[in-house]
């Protein structure tokens, strides 16, 4: 069953902030600093379900990582959920060009985010 949400965020901040609100919530986490290490995991573990993905990160930022994911087989099927501060006209719409299949801009709404999760994950053991 593939029920845990991998946070990708190079900000330790904001990685502790959404797997408590997560965590609160019911969902398993795992996280990363760095895309190239997300897609280790993403890579490593089959019970992935969902990525939430800072977009602007050093070495590799979320439109590269995509990019990368989308390419390989083996994971190109995990919904990707672009998270960033980047507001601008046009920024939704870049993630998603990009291949993400929804964009939310920080500081995240909590309601938007468990809204999304829910389309995207099947999570039968939440209270």
């Amino acid at each position: 069953m593939k029920d845990k949400i991998l946070v990708i965020d190079d900000d330790p901040r904001n990685i502790f902030a959404l797997v408590a609100v997560l965590k609160a919530n019911k969902y398993h986490c795992v996280t990363s600093a760095s895309a190239i290490a997300g897609i280790n995991l993403l890579l490593n573990q089959d019970d992935i379900g969902i990525i939430l993905m800072d977009m602007m990160m050093p070495e590799m930022d979320g439109y590269e990582a995509i990019a990368e994911i989308k390419s390989n087989k083996q994971i190109s099927s995990v919904p990707i959920i672009a998270v960033t501060a980047q507001a601008m006209v046009g920024d939704r719409e870049k993630c998603l060009e990009a291949g993400a299949e929804a964009y939310l801009s920080k500081p995240i709404d909590i309601d938007a985010l468990l809204k999304v999760l829910e389309h995207y994950m099947k999570h039968d053991d939440r209270v």
